[in-house]
C-alpha cells in the first residue's frame, strides 16, 4: 500500500513514534549490542524512503496496529509503491513469524513445513526480509545498490556504521544482508509477538472466556467438529505459548478472486496461483497449497484467504463448514487438485459458526 496523504503518513509516523524512543525500555533488549541492531531495524521497518518512488515501508503493508498486515481493506491485495500496481496475494502478518521453521520436508508427516511467505519461498526471516525492497509490486526498487544509497543517505546512517563497522557501505551485497539483519533483529523483538491475547490471560487464569467463546474453544478443538486445531495449534509446544498454527501447508480450495486488481497494462487475467506447488523446485502434487497462517491477530487481519476473497472471519469458518455441500454458494476451487479433506463439510450449526467466531477474536493481542 503506498503512502499517498499527509494523513497516512502521520498515521506511520505516529506508530513509529509509539514504538520508538520513549519506549524502548519495553521493547529492545537490555544487552545494549543487540539494542542498537533492533533500533536500527525499527529505522529500517518504518522508512518509507525505502521505496522506489518513496512512500511505501515495510510497516505499509505490515502495520502494528493491524495484527501487522496490510490496514487497506478497501483492496483484497495490496497496492505497492507504484500506484495502481497490486499483488496477487494478500499480504500475511508478520506477527509471530520469528517462530516458524525453515522450510523443509518433514519425514514424519510426509510434508513441507516452514518458511516465509505463503508458499514458503524464502527460507528464514533473514530471506524474507530482503525480498519486498526489490519486488516491483512491492517497494520495486530496481537493485540493492539504490537502497544502500538510500541507507547510507538517511539520518540513521550512523546506526549503520555503529552497529555493522565503518566499512560497511562499501560492500553492496554485505550491507543489503546486513540491513535485513538488522529488521529481522526487530521483528524478534516483543512488539511482534506480544502473547497479550484475552486467549493468554484465559489460560493464565486473569480472565474469563464467555458462554459462547468457550464453547468456541470447545468447537475448535473438538475432533469431530470444527477440528481447527489439527492444523492450528492450540496448545503450548516446547514452552512457546500456543501459536495456533502448525507451519504446514494445505490447499482449502479457496475460488479465484475476480476483485484483485488488474495491472494498468492488462485488460484481462487468467492465471491460476498454484501456491508452494507454483515453485519450479515442487513437485505437482503441492499445487495449491498454501502455508497454514497464524489464527493470532486474525480478527484484525481481513480479508483473508491468499487471494483475500473473504472479507470476514464469518465467512471464513462458513467456507470451511460447508465448501462440498453449499451448492452454488462457493465458486469453484482456484486448484481442484489436492484438495484438503478434513473442511469443506463439518456439519457445524449456525450457532455453532458463531461460536467459533467469537473464540477467534479472544486471540486478538492488546
Amino acid at each position: 500500500m503506498k503512502i499517498h496523504s499527509l494523513a497516512s503518513s502521520l498515521l506511520l509516523a505516529t506508530l513509529c513514534s509509539a514504538c520508538g524512543d520513549s519506549s524502548t525500555s519495553t521493547i529492545l533488549s537490555t544487552d545494549s549490542a543487540l539494542a542498537s541492531k533492533e533500533a536500527l531495524g525499527q529505522k529500517l521497518f518504518f522508512d518509507t524512503n525505502l521505496s522506489s518512488p518513496a512512500g511505501q515501508a515495510c510497516a505499509s503493508c505490515h502495520n502494528p496496529a493491524h495484527g501487522f498486515a496490510d490496514p487497506d481493506t478497501q483492496f483484497p491485495t495490496s497496492e505497492g509503491a507504484n500506484a495502481g500496481r497490486f499483488d496477487e496475494r494478500h499480504t500475511p502478518s508478520i506477527a509471530y513469524a520469528l517462530y516458524s521453521p525453515e522450510f523443509h520436508f518433514d519425514d514424519t508427516i510426509g510434508g513441507y513445513v516452514g518458511g516465509l511467505f505463503s508458499d514458503g519461498r524464502a527460507q528464514n526471516l533473514l530471506a524474507q526480509a530482503q525480498s519486498p525492497l526489490l519486488d516491483p509490486l512491492e517497494m520495486a526498487n530496481p537493485d540493492p545498490t539504490s537502497v544502500i544509497a538510500k541507507i547510507k543517505a538517511s539520518n540513521y546512517a550512523d546506526m549503520m556504521l555503529q552497529v555493522y563497522g565503518q566499512d560497511i557501505f562499501s560492500d553492496v551485497a554485505t550491507a543489503y544482508t546486513r540491513l535485513a539483519d538488522a529488521i529481522t533483529a526487530f521483528e524478534r523483538t516483543s512488539l511482534f509477538h506480544p502473547f497479550d491475547a484475552k486467549y493468554e490471560h484465559y489460560l493464565a487464569g486473569t480472565a474469563t472466556l464467555t458462554t459462547q467463546e468457550s464453547y468456541g474453544l470447545q468447537l475448535f478443538n473438538d475432533p469431530s467438529k470444527g477440528n481447527c486445531a489439527a492444523c492450528h495449534t492450540s496448545i503450548a509446544v516446547n514452552d512457546t505459548p500456543p501459536l495456533f498454527t502448525n507451519f504446514t501447508y494445505a490447499n482449502l480450495g479457496l475460488p479465484i478472486n475476480p476483485d484483485i486488481p488488474l495491472p494498468p497494462d492488462l485488460d484481462s487475467m487468467d492465471i491460476k496461483d498454484y501456491g508452494l506447488g507454483g515453485r519450479p523446485d515442487m513437485p505437482s502434487s503441492e499445487r495449491g497449497k498454501f502455508k497454514v497462517p497464524t489464527l493470532r491477530n486474525i480478527a484484525k487481519t481481513a480479508p483473508y484467504g491468499h487471494n483475500g476473497v473473504f472479507k470476514d472471519l464469518r465467512e471464513v469458518v462458513d467456507f470451511h463448514n460447508t465448501r462440498d455441500v453449499s451448492t452454488g454458494r462457493w465458486e469453484l476451487p482456484e486448484v481442484a487438485e489436492n484438495l484438503d479433506t478434513r473442511v469443506g463439510n463439518l456439519g457445524l450449526t449456525d450457532a455453532e459458526v458463531e461460536a467459533i467466531v467469537a473464540f477467534l477474536q479472544t486471540l486478538s493481542d492488546g
